[in-house]
């Protein structure tokens, strides 16, 4: 069952997380992105504590996908430090993890 990862990324508006997850999936570097949100962070950022709404979004693809999907994140993300966090897929079913792997495979748009 190993290959498979969710990564993770937050971004301030519910538009770019749609943006996002649609550029991402399109160009098939993840099966799917939930959008989940908003969200209330707390962090640091430049000696400063932060108190921000985000929109988070869990990327379902493969481990040989994830350095192209870090790139596009990169690419296309307004944060000039984005959240890019890969969690592997430690078990899941063989249907669901059959998804992911056709769909990221495709060529088609379809």
């Amino acid at each position: 069952m190993k290959g498979y990862v969710q990564v993770l990324t937050t971004v301030p508006s519910a538009e770019e997380g749609a943006a996002l997850a649609r550029s991402i999936t399109s160009k098939r570097l993840a099966a799917g992105v939930q959008i989940i949100g908003p969200i209330r962070s707390l962090y640091w950022w430049r000696g400063s504590l932060r108190d921000e709404q985000e929109w988070q979004l869990v990327i379902k693809t493969t481990n040989a996908l994830f350095a192209a999907l870090e790139n596009h994140i990169k690419a296309n993300h307004s944060y000039e430090t984005p959240e890019i966090i890969a969690v592997e897929i430690a078990a899941g079913s063989d249907d669901y993890l059959g998804w992911i792997r056709a769909e990221t495979q495709r060529t088609d748009a379809s």
